[in-house]
């Protein structure tokens, strides 16, 4: 089991959101990610999302919560881990990152203006690796890959097992292509995983 390195108020408990636009696999990363802690590593999490009418193009958010002891309110309060994947849900939600947080953003669709200095910031450029693979659609999982890596919050192999029973039939050798490639990029560019 990988060592956790996520601490909010001396607790063992993550506060993750996944954000972006609808159509980029965003509440699937953030199902995912409950999965593996969870169902895998057998502790608690819970899943709220948010996303616009549109099928896709509109605003969407997965809040993920992940704790060794029960959750009593499954909402965020502050986010320890925000992986943006758009520009506009980047502006939304960066305000609620806190002190010491990490922040992950697709390199060529999000900006970042005015960097903190109070946290962790990683590039990824998830879509041109999803491509390189010939399915643009896995940027979600690439991005997975790479927050795991770098947030170290669940255990890669707990990410591939889930992955592979949450992925449609057929796909999940790309899918963990995918993973594997987002999670090298992490390895890559400096980052312990």
């Amino acid at each position: 089991m990988v060592q956790r390195v996520m601490k909010a108020a001396g607790r063992d408990v993550q506060e993750i959101r996944f954000c972006g636009f609808g159509g980029q696999g965003v509440i699937l990363a953030g199902y995912i990610t409950g999965k593996a802690a969870a169902i895998i590593e057998g502790r608690h999490a819970t899943l709220t999302r948010s996303f616009g009418p549109e099928s896709r193009g509109g605003a969407c958010s997965a809040a993920v919560i992940l704790a060794d002891q029960r959750i009593a309110y499954p909402f965020l309060h502050k986010q320890d881990v925000l992986v943006a994947m758009s520009q506009a849900a980047y502006v939304e939600h960066i305000g609620q990152l806190v002190p010491g947080g990490i922040l992950i953003t697709e390199k060529d669709l999000v900006t970042v203006e005015n960097p903190r200095q109070d946290i962790r910031s990683y590039a990824v450029p998830a879509t041109r690796l999803a491509e390189e693979l010939g399915r643009k659609l896995v940027l979600n999982i690439v991005m997975l890959g790479f927050f795991t890596c770098v947030s170290r919050v669940v255990d890669p192999e707990s990410m591939r097992k889930a992955i592979q029973s949450s992925v449609p039939a057929g796909t999940e050798d790309l899918n963990l292509q995918a993973f594997n490639k987002g999670y090298a990029f992490g390895l890559e560019h400096g980052v312990n995983g």
